[in-house]
């Protein structure tokens, strides 16, 4: 392999690792709606993903400037081409953050309804935008001479692109309430994993549709066999309804989440970006990348600094890993109280 393939797949890896991570921090952020029956439980929902959401967004910071530095001429053609999707993705990204770090700096009711209803729409805003996204890469756009994209915002919104939005957003509710059910405890428990089971047939359900167009489209047999693997995946979670089998529910919502990232990527390659216009003008793996010197230098950054990162990544999973029992009243250093809460081993009646 070429340094420029090894970063096409590092790349690949990034972005797996992200939707893997981020998807169920936007489907936590869906069910404060879709699951979550009060304050309290949308509380305990958000509480699940307080210690880790920040860092999980690191992975997209990384997949960014990975790209940025081992393949310009890429990053140049998608920030020019999809400027104004990408921006919508960073306000909801924006409008999230501020509300889950500003919903519990006040007591009163309206104020936690605003940020919940930010936490709600930024998450579904996300969800949906990163697959149409992705699903235009895959499809291609039209390329200039220059590498340049020469379409409009209409050119983007084309059904293929809107379905891949909607498998997205259909994927992370369900890796979202897999998460819930490993996560808290009662009734909240309790209904995220039934809700896991009955979106997970929708959600293969579209998944197998956009893998039949995507082969039709972009023919390859290793993406067709791993997207296979993910709607697989999407159908074992039905069968998941015994309380012990949590885990493995929601590592089967994350196998169908990485597989339909990683079918995406062996669809495109060799291609990063290709024309829809054209086939000629695609950007190819080789075309965009940088120059050998740069690649190499980043190669030893990578192989230093990605295990660091990785390791300290779970280590932080490893400490806030119980679940999510509730919420406590405590006061705080200004004399106030404040709801915070509380995490606590399972027991039998949890379940």
């Amino acid at each position: 392999m070429q340094l420029h393939d090894v970063w096409f797949v590092l790349i690949a890896f990034l972005w797996t690792g992200y939707f893997f991570l981020e998807g169920f921090d936007f489907g936590i952020g869906i069910l404060t709606r879709l699951l979550a029956r009060d304050p309290e439980e949308r509380g305990m929902l958000l509480a699940t993903i307080g210690p880790v959401w920040d860092g999980n967004e690191v992975w997209m910071l990384t997949a960014v400037g990975a790209t940025f530095a081992a393949f310009p001429d890429w990053y140049a053609a998608l920030c020019s081409g999809f400027y104004l999707p990408i921006l919508a993705v960073l306000v909801c990204l924006i409008v999230r953050g501020v509300a889950l770090e500003y919903r519990a700096k006040r007591e009163d009711e309206p104020w936690r309804r605003v940020c919940d209803r930010c936490v709600f729409w930024a998450s579904l805003g996300c969800a949906y935008l990163w697959g149409l996204i992705f699903a235009n890469i895959v499809y291609g756009v039209p390329l200039g001479r220059d590498g340049n994209v020469t379409g409009t915002v209409p050119d983007l919104l084309h059904p293929y692109a809107l379905l891949g939005g909607l498998v997205t957003l259909c994927l992370f509710t369900v890796h979202g309430a897999a998460f819930a059910a490993l996560r808290t405890t009662g009734a909240v428990r309790r209904r995220a994993r039934r809700l896991a089971r009955a979106w997970a047939v929708p959600a293969a359900v579209v998944l197998v549709v956009f893998l039949m167009w995507t082969q039709i489209h972009r023919p390859c047999l290793p993406a067709f066999l791993v997207l296979s693997v993910g709607a697989a995946a999407l159908l074992a979670v039905v069968g998941m309804s015994e309380p012990a089998q949590e885990g493995r529910a929601f590592a089967l919502s994350g196998l169908a989440v990485a597989t339909l990232v990683a079918g995406c990527f062996l669809a495109l390659f060799p291609d990063v970006l290709p024309s829809s216009a054209d086939p000629d003008r695609s950007l190819t793996a080789a075309g965009a990348a940088a120059g050998p010197y740069t690649l190499r230098i980043l190669t030893w950054v990578a192989a230093f600094g990605a295990p660091v990162v990785i390791a300290y990544q779970a280590w932080t999973y490893w400490v806030f890993r119980k679940r999510i029992g509730g919420v406590r009243t405590a006061p705080t250093p200004d004399g106030q109280l404040r709801r915070a809460a509380t995490a606590r081993s399972d027991s039998p009646r949890d379940r």
